[in-house]
């Protein structure tokens, strides 16, 4: 679970969340969606670490993120743009990774290795590979461990239909497992089926947090594209 608490994160005089408030329970798979630059990505950036926190507080099973770095043991991150060692080769840089978090091979996910078919391609090198083939990659190093949150930016850009499709399976397989997996993308129609609850992020404010099911109730609309389009017409009217 995570808490997001009055989190409001500034860069010299650009304020790019601004006094957030979320709740992200287990169980849940959430579209984290938003126009360009509405503090997605520094959002993210906060629950990882990789940005520091001076105002307001990220909680992660309880615990601030200020306070004790091991809970990112807990998290599986597949960037929208992986960036790996250039002479390093596929096998090379999965073994050093796994090293690295030091977690017996009996306790790895390697569904989305086999499904993938990577072992195939172990020896080729990462700076040779195709865009769709890195992202691959990173979408296996993102759910070996068997992490219990699982945060995918952009997961399926990329990737050729198939290659999606197994993506999409797995993560609706870890998230009935009970994992909570948070999601942002822009192919609004890749998540009518992968999601459960729309966090819709607008200025660095949250202008929607609802169920799937709700928002399309409320919104009279059958897809999720076309809850969000209403969400978009409604807030270009109210700035007119």
């Amino acid at each position: 679970m995570i808490e997001v608490q009055n989190l409001t994160k500034k860069f010299d005089r650009f304020t790019a969340l601004e006094n957030l408030n979320l709740s992200f329970t287990d169980g849940k798979s959430i579209a984290l969606i938003g126009p360009n630059g509405c503090g997605k990505t520094t959002l993210i950036k906060c629950i990882l670490g990789l940005n520091v926190i001076e105002t307001g507080d990220i909680l992660v099973d309880g615990k601030s993120v200020k306070d004790d770095y091991l809970y990112r043991r807990e998290i599986g991150y597949m960037p929208q743009i992986g960036r790996y060692p250039e002479n390093m080769t596929i096998g090379q840089t999965i073994k050093m990774i796994k090293d690295t978090r030091k977690i017996s091979e009996t306790h790895l996910d390697t569904e989305l290795l086999e499904s993938f078919e990577l072992e195939k391609m172990f020896e080729k090198k990462m700076g040779n590979l195709s865009g769709g083939t890195t992202q691959k990659v990173s979408a296996v190093l993102a759910f070996m461990f068997d992490p219990k949150i699982i945060i995918l930016d952009e997961p399926t850009a990329g990737l050729d239909p198939l290659s999606s499709e197994i993506l999409k399976e797995k993560i609706i397989k870890e998230k009935n497992k009970g994992k909570l997996i948070i999601i942002t993308s822009h192919l609004l129609s890749e998540l009518d089926d992968m999601v459960s609850e729309i966090v819709f992020i607008n200025e660095g404010k949250v202008i929607v947090q609802q169920s799937v099911t709700d928002l399309m109730t409320e919104r009279k609309s059958e897809k999720i594209s076309e809850s969000i389009v209403s969400i978009l017409k409604e807030m270009k009217n109210n700035a007119q």
